[in-house]
């Protein structure tokens, strides 16, 4: 498999596209101004403790004070084990942290609304492989990685880690990795909290001593593998700037970037802008024909396969087959271009020979193992359902680049103007039954208020000889297909 990465840049925003044997596999957006503050580090100031609230408020240079709880305040636990904090005690807040004092903190959670950022002082950096706790001695695994494998891993890197020492946890992403790896990711982090440790002592406090890494370069801690073939940045700043960070940190994936000095814009090599149009909607076509319904709820994603227009197969049982085999290929790019996580249904067209349904199920395997991210797919249910879960990393990219429809408020569905008609003719009794006004105005969208003088001015004219008062219309264009407002005059 060859893999190209390719980098638009702009002030305003980064998009990264992974492409793989010629088409776009994952898609990768972040904007100057949304950009979170999870994972910072600051030398905070505390600004006020407040015992009977076991926290206290820290200066950290942003426009709302951030907030410490004594939950989140860093101690040395008994046991040598820093990851638990079952069973010991917490050490009151107002003997550990003192009004004025400077102190390391860490964002745990962004500022919303009317509150300032959560903060800890237990960092942690994260790596490729491994996440690095340097007031930790503790060797941790993920428990997403079976307990038969979490041991020898743990051996792996305590070996690793030797005499420097320092509480590393090896990432789920790092079941497969090699001691290679796993060594350039130690080497990586303790570099990067050496850099901590200096602009701690050589900065004032409210200052910021560690940014979380940008998406740029995200794209060399996490996105590069073997298999890529060249890292391509249309911004003559950023690479320069990439290969000093990539150079210091990542060698390796800093010998693939390249500088693309071409006249087309670089995502127009391979229609990319065209492929994120096509990734917001509902439809996928299939080049035999058949195509995708893809829904994304709450709760869960679904995928519909059908035939469509295909019918090339000598008899039925084989189209079904070669649909839903283009079907599994297609559903598990679309999975990581649209960053689809958690449930996932596929509803595949039912095959009645269990041959294909093996061999669907073995090519849809083959197509997620190519995934970054980890997946788990189980076998067809009795319904012919395939079911299968998908780990969340980050919002999805409909969830990134849209927002719900200001008329439909994100059900995908409006009442018709019929319906709106008669929850208005429902209202005007309602209201008429509580207060005497001179008359009822009605004020909706052009496409009710047609309705009203027209198919249903009957009913109307009815329900104003009934509460004997009089009913205007007025339109009203800005309002949605279900948006309308009774005023009594």
């Amino acid at each position: 498999m060859q893999q190209d990465i390719l980098v638009n840049w702009s002030p305003q925003e980064t998009r990264v596209a992974v492409v793989e044997f010629g088409a776009v596999q994952e898609l990768h957006v972040e904007r100057t101004l949304e950009r979170g503050l999870v994972g910072n580090v600051y030398l905070g100031k505390v600004a006020r403790v407040l015992p009977g609230m076991q926290s206290a408020f820290i200066d950290i240079g942003l426009d709302k004070a951030a907030f410490l709880h004594v939950a989140d305040v860093w101690q040395k636990h008994t046991d040598g084990d820093a990851s638990a904090r079952t069973g010991q005690p917490l050490v009151p807040i107002e003997k550990q942290v003192f009004e004025g004092r400077a102190i390391m903190v860490q964002v745990i959670k962004d500022p919303m609304g009317t509150k300032g950022a959560r903060l800890s002082t237990q960092i942690s950096i994260a790596g490729r492989h491994l996440v690095f706790l340097p007031q930790d001695d503790h060797i941790g695994v993920s428990q997403k990685i079976p307990s038969e494998q979490r041991d020898a891993l743990r051996k792996r890197v305590q070996a690793l880690v030797g005499p420097a020492g320092g509480g590393f946890i090896l990432r789920t992403n790092a079941e497969d990795s090699s001691d290679e790896e796993l060594q350039d990711d130690i080497a990586y982090l303790r570099k990067t909290w050496a850099r901590i440790k200096e602009a701690s002592m050589r900065l004032p406090p409210a200052s910021l001593l560690h940014q979380d890494l940008t998406l740029l370069q995200r794209v060399l801690r996490d996105l590069v593998g073997e298999v890529t073939q060249s890292i391509r940045i249309d911004s003559q700043e950023q690479y320069a700037q990439l290969v000093e960070f990539g150079r210091e940190f990542m060698p390796k994936a800093a010998e693939r970037l390249l500088l693309y000095k071409g006249e087309r814009p670089i995502f127009d090599l391979y229609a990319i802008d065209e492929e994120i149009a096509r990734a917001l909607g509902r439809r996928v076509d299939l080049k035999s024909g058949g195509y995708l319904i893809i829904d994304q709820t709450e709760a869960l994603t679904t995928v519909d396969v059908n035939t469509g227009g295909y019918v090339g197969a000598r008899n039925f049982e084989d189209t079904i087959f070669k649909t839903n085999l283009e079907a599994a290929q297609a559903i598990a790019r679309q999975l990581r271009l649209r960053n689809l996580g958690g449930i996932i249904i596929a509803d595949f067209i039912d095959m009645s020979r269990s041959d294909h349904q093996e061999q669907v199920l073995a090519e849809f395997r083959k197509q997620l193992s190519r995934d970054r991210v980890k997946t788990m797919a189980g076998g067809f249910s009795s319904l012919g359902l395939l079911e299968m879960t998908r780990k969340r990393t980050r919002e999805s990219l409909a969830h990134m680049l849209c927002e719900p429809c200001p008329s439909c408020q994100g059900k995908g569905i409006v009442k018709t103007a019929r319906s709106v008609a008669y929850d208005i003719l429902r209202e005007i009794l309602r209201e008429a039954r509580q207060f005497n006004p001179r008359e009822f105005r009605v004020v909706a969208g052009a496409a009710v208020i047609d309705l009203l003088l027209d198919e249903e001015s009957q009913h109307l004219a009815g329900l104003s000889d009934f509460i004997a008062k009089p009913i205007s219309l007025q339109v009203e264009s800005s309002m949605g297909p279900e948006q309308y407002d009774i005023v009594l005059l």
